[in-house]
């Protein structure tokens, strides 16, 4: 998925994945790859799972679910 504004702005805000944290903290390094990783987790229950039991992640944790927060 792409981080554009529209795409950001769709996704959960209770929505987590590591390069949340690491992208953040440290210098850009280009020798280490980027962290678009695939773990996420749902900041609401902290387990893979949302609060409706679906798992979360960045293509599921979109409006319509019944516990999407928006920004």
């Amino acid at each position: 998925m792409s981080t554009t504004t529209e795409s950001r702005t769709e996704v959960c805000r209770r929505l987590r994945w590591k390069g949340m944290f690491v992208e953040a903290v440290a210098p850009h390094d280009p020798t280490v790859p980027s962290g678009n990783d695939i773990y996420c987790w749902c900041n609401h229950t902290m387990t893979c799972l949302g609060p409706d039991g679906k798992v979360a992640d960045r293509d599921n944790c979109r409006p319509g679910r019944s516990c999407h927060e928006t920004f």
